[in-house]
């Protein structure tokens, strides 16, 4: 494992995600705040959606460093494939903030770049497959977590970290170069994203990171050796985000809302229902996170049980069924004509 070549890497996007990120919060302040005159928006509104594409830059950057300098090993066709990937997906969350695309476009291309990553990463047609809808799940539930301050950065940040633990269980270079640049480019946006936000992550940032961390996990899942039950302890690491749109589709199915149309009803939301603060809901889903974390690295590494990735799981449905008896649709307003009165 090349342990110098990656913790340059994870420096290199700390600080470039820093120093940009910084750019563009007093690029947001000298556009200004509010709305301008005749009630358009402000422009100050739009470079912070955007401020998530620091962390694309600066991580893919990182990352692209890397892996020209050898710090992939012998996965680098592999996270060239997935880097490229990444960019991809980040280029379409960029386009969707300016200008929304429909779904089916959103989808054909997060698929593309699905299966050119889990082609390269050297996965069986059998196995591929599954991959390839897991990370296009995985990549649109992580980015339904970006709903509150800090929340999709602190929660990508702890995936990363039990990505990274994984790969070091078996040394592997390749699958553990982007899990650390991400980590230290989502804490060098995390400096700027917590409550109260100066510039926000937008689709292309939790895009990316959604897209990121799934075929991470699928390029680790190839490299790793049968014994380490990664089928079982690698799915477990994005329990969070699951559960968030779990919750989501679940919810709108019973009140009869169309799914796909935003509502006000993540996690994030709820716990705001139930005066829980921006900072506390964004530290409740970090330590959330962290029990199937902790739980599906350990059974990575030959620790625990597999059958024990079930624990968090329930606690996690459980917490999911309780969360869905917060109220957080609002009765639309009668209608109707007002009968005057008699007498």
């Amino acid at each position: 494992m090349n342990v110098v070549g990656i913790i340059a890497s994870a420096v290199a996007a700390l600080f470039s995600t820093v120093v940009l990120a910084k750019g563009v919060r007093r690029a947001a302040l000298r556009c200004g705040a509010g709305r301008e005159p005749g009630g358009r928006p402000s422009r100050a509104g739009a470079v912070r959606r955007l401020g998530g594409a620091t962390v694309v830059l600066g991580v893919g950057a990182a990352v692209a460093a890397g892996w020209g300098l050898g710090a992939a090993g012998g996965s680098g066709r592999a996270v060239g494939g997935l880097l490229a990937g990444a960019g991809a997906v980040a280029a379409l969350g960029l386009v969707h903030e300016l200008r929304p695309l429909p779904v089916p476009l959103r989808l054909a291309v997060q698929t593309g770049a699905a299966t050119l990553t889990v082609c390269l990463a050297g996965l069986s047609l059998a196995a591929g497959v599954p991959a390839v809808i897991g990370i296009v799940l995985l990549t649109n539930a992580f980015a339904l977590l970006d709903t509150a301050d800090g929340a999709l950065a602190t929660v990508g940040a702890v995936t990363a970290a039990g990505l990274l633990a994984c790969a070091a269980v078996e040394g592997l270079s390749g699958p553990a170069l982007l899990p650390a640049a991400l980590l230290a480019g989502l804490l060098g946006f995390l400096l700027h994203n917590w409550h109260p936000a100066r510039i926000r992550p937008g689709a292309s940032c939790s895009l990316f990171t959604g897209f990121a961390l799934a075929s991470s996990g699928a390029l680790l899942l190839a490299a790793a050796p049968p014994e380490r039950a990664a089928w079982a302890a690698l799915p477990v690491l994005a329990t969070v985000a699951l559960a968030d749109t779990a919750l989501v589709l679940a919810s709108r199915r019973r009140a009869s809302r169309p799914l796909l149309r935003n509502a006000g009803d993540h996690i994030t939301h709820r716990l705001r229902r139930v005066r829980v603060t921006v900072p506390g809901t964004a530290v409740v889903l970090g330590l959330w996170a962290v029990v199937p974390v902790v739980t599906g690295t350990l059974v990575y590494g030959g620790l625990l049980h597999p059958a024990l990735v079930l624990v968090p799981l329930a606690g996690s449905a459980a917490a999911v069924l309780a969360l869905l008896r917060v109220p957080v649709y609002v009765a639309p307003p009668r209608t109707g004509t007002r009968r005057p009165a008699t007498g």
